[in-house]
């Protein structure tokens, strides 16, 4: 059951076409900043109530990033594997026209699970307007997410934890959860800027150097043997030793719930940077926060990819992009870690504070016009 508060959901729409069977929903959170802003879910067992939790935290994260968006999401119930490409497309068509009394105006859609290019295309084309959906192919204008989006503020977003705790990024190793999109991009633009990376994992385990990795060595291993493993002369740990390998800097880039009460006291980082969505608790957060180690929460660091949607809602250019997700990172990861200082609260706890304070003045300003 979908619980309401003060901040939404405003508007909960379920959906259905006999013709092709789509059974969808869409949960419009908050649209106290601009049009609520959520990928499309697309499995056998997505709920209403997971749909909306999503939603929510798209608010925050959207607010957070200091975007004109609100926060929303959607589901269709369907198995991608048992469909044609032909009954996926039909599917995807009819859910965006159903979608046309509150899309693009109150809902901008974007891929997720079992959603991505094509189907933002047939959403887009269904609908009839470019702004219905982010993530379109790049020759309807789209910014593609290989460009690396999220991993470059995820980057950011660890370079001013490094600078919040006055250590020197030169003098620090790192490893990273995950070598997909997030990661890789991560990996490459910590050690370019002079950090030393001593482990990576992928779905095969974990690679661990502690001399140092070179990035390009470890992106041609994984391009021509399909694993970080195969990196020369790596020592090979099963894929969950990543949280407590030795490095200064844990990122996590792939799989939710990596952290848990399990293996949280086998963590020997100083900074935790969630690239990942839900890597943990916030049990487990508040833990790691007594022990002393800052955590920068996931929808603090992983803002680059809603970022880079924006930019491609209003027309921008990858160039653009790039300067708009290092300047709203930046600016917003120190920002939650001042207040957090300030507070003496966890960063997580801070970061919701300064997306709550944004969504709440916004809306006192608004009322004040009416």
């Amino acid at each position: 059951m979908v619980s309401h508060d003060e901040i939404g959901p405003e508007k909960i729409l379920e959906v259905f076409d006999a013709k092709t069977g789509m059974h969808g929903f869409v949960v419009i959170d908050n649209t106290t900043l601009g049009p609520a802003k959520g990928g499309i879910r697309m499995t056998p067992t997505v709920s209403i109530d997971e749909v909306a939790k999503l939603a929510r935290a798209m608010t925050y994260k959207c607010s957070l990033a200091g975007l004109p968006f609100g926060g929303g999401k959607s589901g269709i119930i369907a198995n991608p594997k048992q469909m044609s490409p032909e009954q996926k497309g039909a599917v995807i068509a009819a859910f965006s026209k159903a979608l046309k009394v509150v899309c693009p105006k109150v809902y901008v859609a974007a891929p997720d699970i079992n959603t991505a290019e094509h189907e933002m295309k047939v959403f887009a084309e269904a609908n009839g307007s470019l702004k219905s959906c982010t993530g379109k192919p790049s020759d309807m204008g789209g910014l593609p997410h290989e460009l690396g989006s999220t991993g470059f503020g995820v980057h950011h977003a660890t370079l001013m934890a490094v600078k919040h705790l006055k250590l020197d990024l030169k003098e620090m190793t790192f490893a990273v959860e995950g070598f997909g999109n997030v990661g890789v991009y991560a990996a490459k633009f910590l050690t370019e800027k002079g950090a030393k990376l001593v482990a990576v994992s992928d779905s095969k385990g974990v690679a661990y150097v502690p001399e140092g990795m070179d990035f390009m060595k470890l992106a041609e291993a994984k391009k021509e043997k399909g694993s970080v493993t195969a990196y020369p002369g790596a020592q090979v740990l099963d894929g969950k030793e990543i949280v407590g390998v030795e490095a200064d800097i844990l990122i996590t880039a792939a799989v939710p719930d990596l952290i848990t009460e399990a293996n949280k006291d086998s963590i020997k980082a100083k900074i935790v940077v969630e690239g990942s969505n839900i890597p943990t608790t916030a049990d487990i957060e508040e833990y790691l926060h007594q022990k002393g180690i800052l955590v920068v929460p996931d929808f603090v660091a992983n803002a680059g990819g809603v970022i880079s949607s924006y930019v491609e809602y209003i027309g921008g250019t990858p160039e653009r992009m790039f300067k708009m997700v290092e300047a709203k990172v930046v600016k917003n990861t120190a920002k939650v870690l001042k207040t957090a200082k300030k507070l003496k609260i966890k960063p997580r706890d801070a970061a919701m504070h300064v997306a709550l304070e944004r969504i709440k003045k916004r809306a006192e300003k608004k009322a004040a016009k009416a």
